[in-house]
């Protein structure tokens, strides 16, 4: 699964005031009225960007003076990734301003009803008393070499912001992000982003933002001071789709962020996600929690093995440039790795890339920090296993294991953990403890969420009927 507007025209506000209320008697005026419309495109990292949708229209005159200026035009956003990441570029449309709308003579025969009328003309009257205090104020100012205008006590420079704000949780969390820049042999690279996971340089981020430069590569990590270290890669895990870079004469001053617990999120509660979406280093957005353990298969686009993950899914702006970086909660403990976003096709203008439809995924951190952790230790990732091949077509029955493993291997390994539980070929795997498992990459990433050496309870299917067995785990070192 993977994851990355336009306003219609607006009429020029009237270039005079409505007539003074002590001013002599004269027919109202049909001065024109103002027309708005607002678009919004659906984006998050991979698919294409959602066509902006018109709002509303109103051609009642507004009862203030002066008028509201005319709201900003929106404008597209595009970019995206593979099937479920990736970085691109973005592409931008604008609108610009519509003509006049002059109010129409009324037809004989057809005048407006009498209720509508009144309406409009205390509208106008409401303008013309609004034009003549204003009239009136002016005035005394001039005589009265007086100001009225008024200040604020403090300037936003001053405010003092909580630390549950967002501005307050930005402020505390960005100086221990990064945006890291990965550069193969051969001159390609990508912009990703990282943050700090220990006082010894340790940066936590994707596997996808480093790949290209795990073999001899460069890459760098800057921070929003504008301080750039260059990093070398310490451990990488295809399949978590995790990896951990280390800083070349890291800071001492180093300020890891908080690490929350995942297993305690709640759907609904706020996001904050950091990031350089598009390259934009240092950008901050905001969500909920819109779901939990959502399975989700990801891949690079590079032909490379796909990633498996049981999902944090957030509606906070993910893109292209967000990958690896933290999602934090309200209190800016980390609570995910940011990774992959739905894909709704490909993006537009040429770029391949597609921008946030609001269907953004993070890795659960109490996955990330074992395998980071791992990773730091060993520099070689350990995946908890079953023992057995599953077909990873989709489904909605279950998992069922296969009848040949990979690469001719038996589909149920002799002496591994599903052996040990009578597991057979063709037996349907339909729940993990209490996930229900609908296919084949759901049970992996379930699986992935333990250790190796937890029991598992598996229920599943064997010839019409439904049983339970419980599993101990076995582990497996390597993306081999």
């Amino acid at each position: 699964m993977s994851t990355e507007n336009e306003g219609t025209a607006v009429p020029p506000a009237p270039s005079a005031p409505p007539v003074p209320v002590d001013a002599p008697a004269a027919p109202a005026p049909q001065g024109p009225y103002g027309q708005d419309a607002r678009g919004q495109a659906a984006q998050g990292e991979g698919a294409s960007a959602g066509a902006g949708h018109p709002g509303d229209s109103s051609s009642a005159p507004d009862p203030s003076w002066p008028p509201p200026p005319p709201p900003a035009t929106p404008s597209y956003g595009d970019g995206g990734s593979g099937p479920s990441y990736g970085d691109g570029g973005a592409g931008y449309g604008a609108g610009g301003w519509g003509s006049s709308y002059q109010q129409p003579a009324p037809k004989p025969g057809r005048g407006r009803s009498g209720p509508v009328v009144a309406i409009l003309a205390a509208a106008l009257v409401a303008g013309g008393l609004g034009g003549g205090l204003g009239y009136t104020l002016a005035k005394n100012n001039d005589e009265n070499s007086g100001s009225t205008t008024v200040s604020a006590s403090t300037s936003g420079g001053d405010v003092k912001r909580d630390p549950g704000t967002v501005a307050g949780v930005a402020a505390k969390a960005l100086p221990s992000t990064v945006t890291i820049e990965a550069e193969s042999n051969s001159g390609e690279g990508g912009t990703g982003t990282g943050f700090v996971f220990d006082k010894q340089g340790h940066i936590v981020t994707n596997n996808h933002v480093v790949a290209g430069a795990v073999d001899g590569g460069k890459l760098t990590a800057t921070f929003p001071s504008g301080k750039k270290y260059d990093a070398e890669v310490v451990g990488h895990a295809q399949g978590y789709d995790v990896a951990v870079v280390k800083l070349k004469n890291a800071p001492s001053d180093l300020k890891p962020l908080t690490l929350g617990d995942s297993d305690k999120v709640a759907v609904g509660d706020a996001t904050i996600a950091i990031g350089a979406p598009f390259g934009l280093s240092d950008t901050v957005t905001t969500g909920i929690i819109s779901a939990k353990n959502r399975p989700v298969a990801s891949s690079d686009g590079s032909g490379s093995q796909a990633s498996y993950m049981s999902a944090l899914q957030t509606d906070a702006s993910i893109n292209p440039g967000n990958s690896g970086g933290p999602l934090l909660d309200a209190q800016g403990n980390v609570i995910g790795i940011n990774s992959a976003i739905q894909s709704t096709g490909n993006g537009g203008f040429g770029t391949g890339q597609s921008g946030s439809i609001g269907l953004g995924f993070a890795i659960p951190i109490n996955q990330a920090e074992y395998v980071a952790q791992e990773l730091i230790k060993t520099g070689k990732p350990v995946y908890a296993k079953i023992g057995a091949s599953v077909s990873l077509d989709d489904s909605s029955d279950g998992a069922q294991i296969t009848d040949q493993g990979a690469g001719g291997a038996a589909p149920v390994e002799p002496g591994g953990p599903a052996a040990k539980a009578g597991l057979k070929p063709g037996d349907v795997i339909t729940k993990l403890d209490d996930r229900v498992i609908d296919s084949g990459p759901t049970l992996i990433g379930e699986i992935w969420t333990h250790k190796p050496g937890d029991k598992v309870t598996i229920t599943y299917e064997r010839g019409g009927k439904q049983q339970t067995v419980d599993v101990t785990l076995g582990s497996r070192s390597g993306d081999s």
